[in-house]
């Protein structure tokens, strides 16, 4: 590793303000960089981190300030500018083209040349590319074509090509947000490597426990201005919650204690081939019922049968007592049951329609007269629903895909609250957004189970499961394995249920 405390910064931003139609993105922001370092960047979504990256990247210019790069001031007019100086931006959806190969893509738009035809050398090209991936430890064959790798392979051939333009930044924005543990655990011996030989990294994630883990500093932003940098041996994490949203860790899960009212919903031996097997359980009104369980154990399969988006194969669904049988999200809707899924671009939203398009949908016909929308009930509608979930953005008319994640998932909330549900499926609720905006969804949610809301909580994090649940279910490999009361639950207990241990004993 470099040592830091005698590098001068290989990156300075001096006093960067940018803004976009009329909404000031960056505002008097300063930031530095060093030689051999993991920087983490935080801050709650729509603090100005994206903004800030795609400045250093020369996706966008600024208003105003300067970047220091080597000593010098640059100026980056395009990506490819700044890919040529050094510094290689790697985004959360991976940038490759999937009928192409792994060298294809490591080598797009450098390729090696033959000295005489101007030809491209494939034999330099494959060897350099082998090189490349061997120098990581990655063991991927160079001429396997990228359609049906994963994400996390697909990220490693995106390092890889940021080191075959010699980069001497590399930025990493929510590099893990679709990884498993084990991915992740690789991804950061990558980067340790990386930042021990020399190469000065970027790192964002609304996960503290990421940048905890792997950061030398952290730099916070809040409302597009600096806040501060420390070292991360010397700040705890609620220090940094504090200064990127103002609140204590304490404050993240503001959970209200609700009298359990009546039966909205009974499932009895739900069962879908290959999927999930005898799954029983109860939720009742003013009630969050927690479901955790690892990856692949058969939850959201659970929620879309519920909801008729796969209907169950066998098993009773009782709604208020009475039995129903569901067999399409439109009878789960006139039924008053809402399903918010986990991923919220793909399935959640339509992302190049308007926050008023996306919270009226599924509601649409009821603003239809005489085959005419009334645009200004319409408007009013999503307007009331949008404030009462602080969608922040420039206007209702703005497209979803200009927001923020965080602000994405508040349409999302909006658009099936307006369907004024009885029973309400949250799958992965927090999932990709900052602590700030998972505090709003938690008092969201909190307030709507006092209100009777029944609730089903899908979460892959055992502090929300623990933080915001009345009880939990745990599932393991399509079937229930565990029940906890609030009182009783613990992440070792709800752990050992979630690998097919119950009491000691392996499933």
């Amino acid at each position: 590793m470099v040592d830091q405390t005698d590098t001068e910064p290989i990156l300075q931003l001096r006093n960067i303000s940018k803004s976009f139609a009329g909404v000031q993105a960056l505002i008097d922001v300063s930031f530095d960089l060093r030689r051999g370092e993991i920087h983490a960047l935080l801050g709650e979504n729509g603090a100005g981190k994206s903004t800030l990256i795609k400045v250093i990247a020369g996706v966008h210019q600024p208003d105003a300030g300067e970047i220091i790069f080597q000593g010098e001031r640059v100026s980056f007019p395009n990506p490819l500018t700044a890919l040529q100086h050094g510094i290689a931006t790697i985004y959360q959806e991976p940038t490759l083209f999937p009928d192409l190969d792994i060298a294809e893509n490591i080598f797009m738009g450098h390729q090696p040349v033959l000295p005489v035809t101007r030809r491209i050398d494939w034999h330099k090209m494959y060897s350099e590319a082998e090189r490349l991936l061997n120098a990581l430890g990655i063991d991927l064959n160079p001429r396997t074509k990228l359609r049906g790798l994963s994400v996390a392979d697909q990220q490693m051939v995106e390092i890889a090509k940021a080191l075959s333009f010699n980069a001497r930044v590399l930025i990493m924005d929510e590099p893990t947000s679709a990884l498993t543990p084990q991915e992740v655990a690789e991804l950061f011996r990558i980067t340790r490597q990386l930042r021990d030989a020399g190469t000065a990294i970027i790192f964002i994630s609304h996960r503290l426990e990421e940048a905890f883990e792997l950061a030398d500093r952290i730099t916070v932003l809040r409302d597009g201005r600096y806040v501060g940098t420390r070292l991360t041996s010397e700040v705890t994490p609620d220090e940094i919650i504090r200064m990127m949203v103002g609140r204590t860790l304490e404050d993240l899960f503001p959970k209200q204690e609700v009298p359990r009212g009546e039966s909205a919903l009974r499932v009895e031996r739900l069962t879908k081939a290959g999927a999930f097997y005898d799954v029983s359980f109860e939720l009742h009104s003013g009630e969050i019922l927690g479901l955790a369980g690892l990856v692949g154990a058969g939850r959201s399969e659970v929620a879309r049968a519920i909801f008729g988006v796969e209907p169950a194969d066998q098993g009773r669904i009782w709604l208020n007592g009475r039995e129903v049988q569901i067999r399409s999200p439109q009878e789960a809707l006139s039924m008053g049951i809402a399903y918010v899924p986990e991923d919220r671009q793909q399935q959640g939203l339509i992302l190049p329609m308007t926050i008023t398009q996306n919270i009226t949908l599924p509601i649409l016909q009821s603003f239809a007269r005489a085959g005419w929308v009334d645009r200004d009930r319409e408007e009013s509608l999503a307007g009331e629903y949008a404030r009462r979930l602080d969608v922040r953005a420039a206007g209702l008319w703005q497209r979803v895909r200009e927001l923020s994640g965080g602000n994405q998932q508040k349409v999302v909330l909006a658009k099936w609250l307006a369907t004024r549900p009885h029973i309400l499926i949250l799958d992965e609720p927090t999932r990709g957004i900052d602590v700030g905006t998972k505090a709003a969804v938690h008092e969201l949610m909190s307030s709507l189970a006092a209100e009777g809301m029944a609730i089903l909580m899908i979460s892959s994090e055992l502090p929300e499961i623990l933080g915001m649940s009345d009880r939990i279910l745990v599932m393991y490999e399509g079937r229930v394995t565990g029940e906890f009361t609030r009182a009783e639950a613990t992440q070792e207990k709800i752990m050992m249920a979630a690998t097919g241990h119950v009491q000691g004993v392996r499933v």
